[in-house]
């Protein structure tokens, strides 16, 4: 069954934060540092299947993503889901509903996931003593507003391959920036539910279209999830891209 487990309080010290060691991340000054390790509360893993934050609810804490993979959902009432984007450690879940004073998404975990807990009381001063801090949130926010510019322009404008390519390949450029791919294996946890969620497709639809990027040896689906065998050609049958490799903050 899914769950919460409390870790003991702030388990992974931030001076020794994992993420701060890769390049993907810009260094915090030494103020700065100090700051959020007082801002951190503990740690909590959560288990793959757990809502983490219900869309309507109400919550004392904001989370960064110390490892494994979620997403982000809205649910109509008759039960279709529709996934808006996915978290990848550095992202920062529940500012929303710090800002607004309720979730309007859902947030679930993919994978195993390690959460950094923080108050969110402690938002003021990291916006009145902090500015660079300060700018770093809203730089994490304006990020989001893109990446779901972008799928709305999949689902909008791009056809059914064209989505799926862009999905992966946009996935599969985001995890492998902070090293979610371990050894030679370069496998994505999510099903082809999953995909038809993100897409807007039906899962009959989904399952065409998937196999046509199969044939076409871009990608291989495996019982643990969606193997990328060559990124550059989904991006160029999607006609994406990428986003430019550059240093971007997190909390």
């Amino acid at each position: 069954m899914a769950r919460f487990k409390a870790r003991n309080s702030k388990q992974t010290p931030c001076e020794q934060c994992p993420l701060r060691a890769l390049e993907h991340f810009r260094e915090f000054a030494p103020d700065e540092l100090a700051f959020v390790s007082n801002f951190k509360t503990g740690e909590l893993a959560v288990d793959a299947g757990t809502t983490i934050l219900a869309e309507g609810s109400h919550s004392a804490h904001l989370f960064t993503v110390l490892s494994g993979w979620g997403f982000r959902y809205k649910m109509l009432d008759d039960g279709r889901r529709q996934i808006l984007n996915y978290m990848m450690p550095g992202d920062l879940i529940g500012l929303q509903g710090s800002l607004i004073g309720e979730m309007q998404h859902s947030i679930e975990a993919l994978s195993p996931v390690i959460l950094c807990v923080f108050e969110r009381d402690k938002l003021g001063t990291l916006f009145r003593n902090y500015p660079d801090l300060a700018y770093d949130l809203t730089w994490i926010a304006a990020q989001e507003e893109r990446i779901l510019d972008e799928n709305l322009l999949s689902i909008g404008r791009r056809s059914a391959l064209e989505r799926a390519a862009y999905l992966l390949a946009f996935l599969y450029q985001r995890a492998r920036a902070v090293h979610l791919f371990k050894g030679a294996r370069v496998s994505i946890p999510i099903t082809q539910q999953h995909v038809a969620d993100t897409l807007g497709l039906s899962i009959v639809h989904t399952n065409k279209t998937l196999k046509k990027l199969g044939e076409r040896k871009l990608i291989r689906w495996a019982d643990r999830g969606c193997d990328i065998l060559d990124d550059k050609g989904l991006m160029k049958i999607s006609g994406w891209e990428g986003h430019p490799e550059r240093k971007r903050p997190f909390i």
